[in-house]
């Protein structure tokens, strides 16, 4: 990947920004993550209430984990094409977070 095609951006995930290094051609799918990741957190904590954001953020991981999981199982996903490259900004958004 070359620096020409990376751009800076910070998103707010939990009330916490987190500056990112993207493609800029991802830019619209990560904010898009983004806003149901957060969407997802608060209806945790609206389920939960009493509960602070690390809660609502971990059971959004473990959602985000388990449908992955059920995904992989249901239907390999060796044979989709750039099913890997979209699988590792995922994961490269998720150390991030972490």
């Amino acid at each position: 990947m070359t620096e020409e095609n990376m751009i800076k951006i910070t998103v707010i995930i939990a009330g916490r920004p987190y500056p990112l290094r993207i493609k800029a051609a991802d830019e619209p799918a990560v904010r898009k993550i983004v806003k149901e990741v957060n969407d997802k957190i608060t209806t945790f904590q609206s389920a939960y209430q009493g509960r602070d954001k690390q809660d609502g953020l971990s059971m959004t991981i473990l959602t985000y984990a388990f449908d992955l999981y059920k995904l992989r199982q249901d239907k390999p996903l060796v044979n989709e094409p750039g099913i890997d490259s979209h699988l590792d900004n995922i994961d490269e958004i998720l150390d991030q977070l972490l």
